[in-house]
C-alpha cells in the first residue's frame, strides 16, 4: 500500500505544535484537542493542497480514536461534543440529541439552494470492544506509527466518518454553490443493533431526514490486492438481515460430583453440535448473481472466471462448490449463515445448572423468511427440552437502485482515477443502519473511501485495527469527488 512517509508525519506534528487548540472532554489519559486548519482556501486543486486536507484528516482521526466509545456503554456524548466543536469552528451549526444519559446523536446541515433533495452522511460513533493485551499499541491511543493511524474505530467507522466530515468541511470552506443540503448525522448504538441510535433518530425526528434523496453510509468496499492495486470499487446496495437466536436447554440441577442424565449443559452441547454440523442450502439471489458476473470480468483464473460468469451453473458442480464456498465471504453470500457465538452454563464448576444457554448469530439472505429458518433449526435439534427463540425483531432485507445520480457520481469518480475501473455492488454479509432510511424511501449506499487489502480489512472488529495515512488521504479526496459531483450546482 501507499505510505505518506516520515516527512508528511513531521509536517502534521509541527503544525499541531504551532496551532494549539482548546481541549475538550476526552479520556482521562489525554485531553482531546481541535486540530489546526491546514487548508483554508477554496476547492483544493493541487496535490499539495489535497495532502494538506489529508494531514488535517489524520490529526482529526487520531483525536477521534482517543475518545473511547466502546459499546456498551458507548458514552457517545463525548464524541458528539467533540464533533460539535469541530463543526462550530467551521461555522457549521449542529444539534446534539441525548435520548439517554451519555447516549447522543449529532445532526448538522449545510444548506444548498433546495433545487435538489438533500444528501445524508451517516456514521456511527460507537465501537466494539478491544482487548489491549492482543494489540501492538494501545487501541485508544490514536497513535500515528509506521504510516498508519492505529486504534479501535480507525476503519469501523471513525475513519470513514472523518472522510465524510472533511468532505462537508471542504465544501463549506470552498463556498461552492450547492443544489442539495448536505446532512451530517453521527449516531449511537450501531454496534449493538438496537438502542437509541439511527433507529431512534428516524422514529423520533423523521422531519429532519425524510426529505433526503440519498444517503452515504458504511457497507461498501474498495478491494485492493497486496500491492495496493485497486481491483474494484464496491458499492453496498443491499445486505443480509440479522436473525439472532437464543438456544435454551433445561434439566435437573445438582452437585457436579453426581452426574445427572438430563444435565442441561450436555443437552445444549448436543443441540449445538447438530446446529454446527447443519449446512443450509445454497441460494443464488439476483444481487449475488450480478456481483459474481462482475467478478468474472477481472478474474484471471480460467476456471473461476467460468464459474463466476454463471454461478448458478457452477453450483451444480461439486468441485466448484467446494472451491467457491471455501472463501468465507462467497460462502456467506450464497446461503443463510449460522454462527454459535455465546455459551453460558453454571457460574460454579461444582454445580450442574438448571438452565444452559447459547447465542446464535443467523444472517438471512434477501427473501428468506425467519420463521422458516427457525423451524429448520428446531427440526435439526429435535429435542423438546431445548427451545430456540428470537432475541428480538428481525426485518426484511432492503435494496437501493443503481440508476441514480449518486451512483453515476461514484462511477465517474472511480473512472477519473482509472478509466477501466470496475464498479460493482457486492451485497453485505453483515448489516448496517441503512435499512432504517431505505424504509423512508431514501436511496442508501454503502461507500467505503479506503482501498484495503485482505490483511488490512481484518482489522475491522479485530486486533490492530488501523488505516494507512495514504489511504486516508485517498479516501478524503475520493469522498469529496463523489459527493461534489452530486451536490454542487
Amino acid at each position: 500500500m501507499r505510505r505518506l512517509g516520515l516527512t508528511g508525519l513531521c509536517l502534521v506534528l509541527a503544525a499541531c505544535a504551532r496551532h494549539p487548540r482548546p481541549s475538550l472532554i476526552g479520556p482521562s489519559s489525554a485531553p482531546v484537542m481541535l486540530p489546526p486548519q491546514l487548508f483554508n482556501g477554496g476547492v483544493p486543486r493541487t496535490a499539495e493542497e489535497w495532502r494538506a486536507v489529508g494531514r488535517e484528516a489524520t490529526t482529526l482521526l487520531s483525536q477521534y480514536v482517543r475518545i473511547n466509545t466502546t459499546n456498551p456503554p458507548g458514552n457517545e456524548l463525548k464524541t458528539a461534543q467533540w464533533l460539535k466543536a469541530v463543526l462550530a469552528r467551521e461555522g457549521i451549526e449542529s444539534q446534539i440529541f441525548e435520548p439517554r444519559p451519555g447516549k447522543a446523536n449529532l445532526y448538522a446541515r449545510v444548506r444548498g439552494d433546495g433545487s435538489a433533495r438533500p444528501l445524508i452522511f451517516l456514521n456511527h460513533m460507537d465501537v466494539v470492544l478491544a482487548a489491549p493485551e492482543y494489540w501492538k499499541v494501545d487501541p485508544f491511543s490514536g497513535v500515528v506509527k509506521d504510516g498508519y493511524v492505529w486504534g479501535r474505530g480507525a476503519l469501523d467507522m471513525k475513519g470513514e466518518a472523518i472522510a465524510q466530515l472533511m468532505t462537508l468541511i471542504t465544501l463549506k470552506r470552498a463556498g461552492v454553490p450547492l443544489k442539495r443540503d448536505v446532512i451530517f448525522l453521527a449516531t449511537s448504538d450501531e454496534e449493538v443493533g438496537a438502542g437509541v441510535g439511527a433507529g431512534w433518530f428516524v422514529e423520533a425526528h423523521p422531519e429532519l431526514v425524510r426529505d433526503a434523496e440519498f444517503l452515504i453510509n458504511e457497507g461498501g468496499t474498495i478491494r485492493a490486492d497486496v500491492n495496493g492495486r485497486i481491483e474494484y470499487y464496491g458499492v453496498g446496495t443491499t445486505e443480509k438481515s440479522p436473525f439472532w437466536l437464543d438456544v435454551t436447554a433445561r434439566g435437573t440441577s445438582g452437585h457436579g460430583s453426581r452426574p445427572t442424565p438430563d444435565n442441561p449443559v450436555h443437552r445444549l452441547v448436543r443441540a449445538l453440535s447438530r446446529i454446527a454440523n447443519h449446512q443450509t442450502p445454497l441460494i443464488v439471489t439476483p444481487a449475488v448473481e450480478r456481483y459474481f458476473r462482475d467478478l468474472a470480468t477481472i478474474e484471471r483464473d480460467p476456471a473461476r472466471r467460468a464459474w463466476f460468469a454463471d454461478i448458478r451453473a457452477a453450483l451444480r458442480d461439486s468441485a466448484a462448490v467446494r472451491a467457491v464456498t471455501a472463501d468465507l465471504t462467497y460462502n456467506a453470500l450464497l446461503r443463510n449463515t449460522i454462527s454459535i457465538t455465546g455459551l453460558r452454563g453454571s457460574d460454579q464448576t461444582n454445580v450442574i445448572p438448571p438452565v444452559a444457554t447459547a447465542a446464535i448469530d443467523v444472517r438471512l439472505l434477501p427473501g428468506q423468511e425467519p420463521a422458516t429458518l427457525l423451524a429448520e433449526l428446531v427440526r435439526v435439534v429435535s429435542d423438546t427440552a431445548v427451545s430456540i427463540t428470537p432475541q428480538g425483531p428481525s426485518w426484511p432485507a432492503t435494496e437501493s437502485p443503481t440508476d441514480t445520480e449518486l451512483f453515476q457520481a461514484i462511477v465517474a469518480a472511480a473512472r477519473a482515477r482509472d478509466p477501466k475501473a470496475l464498479v460493482t455492488t457486492p451485497p453485505l454479509t453483515g448489516f448496517t443502519d441503512s435499512h432504517y432510511f431505505r424504509r423512508l424511501g431514501i436511496v442508501s449506499y454503502g461507500l467505503s473511501p479506503f482501498p484495503l487489502n485482505e490483511a488490512e480489512s481484518r482489522g475491522v472488529h479485530g486486533n490492530d485495527e488501523r488505516v494507512s495515512l495514504e489511504d486516508l488521504n485517498f479516501g478524503v479526496r475520493f469522498m469529496y469527488d463523489v459527493v461534489s459531483r452530486a451536490v454542487v450546482r
